[in-house]
C-alpha cells in the first residue's frame, strides 16, 4: 500500500499544473488635442560680425550684442528672459586666393553670438523686435509661441484623449459582440511640449509697432494608453 500511494503521489506531482487562461482585454490609445491662445512668445536672436582680426570681430560683436541686450531690458524683458545660446568666432576664407601649399586665405575674422528670449508680454513684442534691430541685433531665427504655464490646458487635453480611448474601445466591444468591463491600466504616452523658435509668419500687425506678428492658436496634447477587461 505504501508503494502504491508513493507511485500515485510521483505521477501527481509529475503532472503539469494547468496554465491559467488570461481574461479577454482590449488595449486602446486616445488623442486629446486642445488650441488655446498663447501668452508667451520665444525668441531667437543674435548678432554677427566681420572683421581683420579675431579680436575686432568680437569687439564689434560685443558692443552690437550689449546694445541689443540693453534695448531688450529697456522694453521690461528681465535678466531671466535672456540666455546666451551660442557663440562662435571662426575665420573667413577667400577661396579663390590659395597659399603655396593650396590652402584657402583667411581675410578676416567672423563673430557670432546668439540669446533666446522669452517675451512674456505679447502685445510688446512687435516693439521688442522692431528695438532689438534697430539697436544691434542683424539675425533673427525665428519666434514660437507657447504657454507660461500648460498645465491647464494639458489636463483638458487628457480628459479627451481618455474620451477618445473609451469612443474607440467601445466601437470596437460593440462590433466584436462585446462588452466593457473595468479599466486595467491606464499611462500616459506624451505630454506638452515647450515650443522651438521657427520661420515667423507674417500675417498682422502689433499695436505698437512695425513689425508683422500673428499669435494665432498653438495646440496642446495629451495621449493615453487604456487597457479593459472584456466581458461577454
Amino acid at each position: 500500500m505504501r508503494i502504491l500511494g508513493l507511485i500515485a503521489t510521483l505521477v501527481m506531482l509529475g503532472q503539469p499544473l494547468m496554465a491559467e487562461t488570461p481574461p479577454p482585454m482590449i488595449s486602446v490609445a486616445g488623442e486629446g488635442r486642445i488650441n488655446v491662445a498663447p501668452d508667451m512668445a520665444t525668441i531667437m536672436l543674435g548678432v554677427t560680425t566681420e572683421a581683420d582680426t579675431a579680436k575686432a570681430a568680437m569687439d564689434a560683436n560685443s558692443e552690437r550684442l550689449a546694445g541689443a541686450i540693453a534695448a531688450l531690458k529697456a522694453a521690461g524683458i528681465e535678466d531671466k528672459d535672456i540666455q546666451t545660446t551660442g557663440l562662435n568666432l571662426g575665420p573667413r576664407y577667400d577661396y579663390n586666393s590659395t597659399k603655396s601649399d593650396g590652402t584657402a586665405q583667411i581675410t578676416g575674422f567672423i563673430a557670432s553670438n546668439n540669446v533666446t528670449v522669452r517675451v512674456r508680454a505679447l502685445a510688446g513684442l512687435g516693439g521688442v523686435l522692431d528695438a532689438v534691430v534697430t539697436d544691434g541685433a542683424n539675425t533673427l531665427n525665428g519666434v514660437a509661441f507657447g504657454l507660461q504655464n500648460p498645465d491647464p490646458a494639458l489636463d483638458e487635453a487628457r480628459k479627451a484623449a481618455v474620451a477618445d480611448a473609451r469612443r474607440k474601445a467601445e466601437l470596437y466591444a460593440g462590433a466584436a459582440g462585446v462588452a466593457l468591463g473595468a479599466i486595467q491600466s491606464i499611462s500616459e504616452q506624451s505630454g506638452y511640449a515647450p515650443p522651438m523658435p521657427m520661420a515667423m509668419a507674417e500675417a498682422s500687425f502689433a499695436k505698437d509697432a512695425s513689425v508683422p506678428v500673428a499669435a494665432g492658436e498653438v495646440g496642446v496634447t495629451a495621449q493615453v494608453s487604456i487597457v479593459w477587461l472584456l466581458a461577454e
